[in-house]
């Protein structure tokens, strides 16, 4: 997602064959970033650390954190030395842990004012834009939409890799677009969408679920845990399965927009 790192995977097979009956029975050890709102944070009020809650109720056991900050050496100085057990969000396909199936699809976001001139676009491409200021974390995939929609020249960029101890990107950029600084944000759904809904209220989410050209917008989000630990990514892909409306449930009421696996159109809640 968008979160994840980039390091060398284990390569003892040996070690692999052991793996398994590494991870604690009696606690659900969490690896996770201290100060990543509205992610995960020490004092456990992230809509990660609610969904570690959910599945260490399952498990019938507590919850243990390992806080680390996360960037480079996250992995390596956390899951990979048996610390904790387990990553909460990590996007589906990077080589550094082993991830679960997947338990949400979520997809990168607009937002305008709900009654603004912008309320009605749906795509990057709407000529509305045009001569916007927009803002944009810089090197993020929408940058790409963006230059190719001519969109670039009047935007702001913000910061992809701050100390987010003392920087958010997300909150500066939509403090000012509340202050009219800006006329839209484009930010990863799973942050934007519910720090509008905790603090936003006359800001409109719009899931870009409409861009069909490369890069993609949209990502799959596992939890991620050791290379080699099968019956543990098994045990969690069962309650992944098992408990999917509940998960569901959970990231809606945090605001998390969610689509369906290809990222083309918002999933509808079941029933």
């Amino acid at each position: 997602m968008v979160w994840s790192l980039s390091l060398l995977l284990w390569q003892a097979p040996a070690a692999f064959a052991q793996t398994s009956d590494l991870k604690s029975d009696d606690r659900l050890r969490v690896c996770a970033d201290p100060a990543s709102l509205p992610m995960s944070d020490k004092s456990e009020t992230g809509y990660e650390n609610a969904l570690a809650e959910l599945i260490a109720d399952k498990l019938g056991v507590p919850v243990a954190y390992t806080w680390y900050p996360m960037a480079t050496g996250f992995v390596r100085n956390t899951l990979n030395v048996k610390r904790c057990d387990v990553v909460m969000g990590y996007a589906q396909g990077h080589e550094m842990v082993l991830n679960t199936n997947h338990y949400a699809t979520s997809v990168y976001v607009l937002i305008v004012s709900e009654d603004g001139p912008l309320a009605g676009v749906r795509s990057l491409s709407d000529a509305k834009l045009d001569g916007k200021r927009i803002g944009i974390v810089a090197g993020t995939p929408p940058a790409s939409h963006m230059a190719r929609n001519g969109l670039i020249g009047q935007a702001r960029p913000y910061q992809l890799f701050v100390d987010r101890r003392h920087q958010s990107p997300a909150q500066d950029m939509l403090a000012d677009l509340d202050a009219g600084e800006i006329d839209a944000a484009v930010l990863w759904g799973p942050i934007g969408g519910p720090l509008v809904k905790q603090a936003h209220p006359d800001l409109s989410v719009i899931p870009l679920v409409g861009e069909t050209e490369a890069p993609r917008l949209y990502y799959r989000i596992t939890m991620g845990v050791r290379q080699g630990e099968k019956v543990w990514q098994r045990q969690l892909n069962s309650l992944i399965r098992r408990h999917q409306d509940e998960i569901d449930a959970l990231l809606r009421e945090a605001g998390v927009p969610l689509v369906n696996d290809m990222g083309t159109a918002v999933k509808k809640p079941e029933g």
